[in-house]
């Protein structure tokens, strides 16, 4: 399992893999057994370019439809 130093490391190099995907509604760092993981929130189901790791750190998808605003 990746420690946190790992996975923030992996979140941002993620982060710069994604970026501009009008799919992606977040990446985070989860919890994962006694380490961390990163989580990527989906707007509609992943195609096969998601990475199932980043530098050692495990990727998990999550479909989280729309986002809307509340008041």
């Amino acid at each position: 399992m990746a420690d946190l130093e790992q996975a923030r490391a992996a979140k941002e190099r993620l982060r710069t893999t994604l970026k501009g995907r009008s799919d992606v509604r977040g990446i985070g760092i989860a919890r994962a057994g006694n380490g961390y993981q990163l989580q990527v929130n989906l707007s509609r189901g992943p195609g096969p370019e998601l990475p199932g790791a980043v530098d050692g750190v495990d990727v998990r998808v999550r479909v989280v439809g729309a986002v809307h605003a509340s008041a």
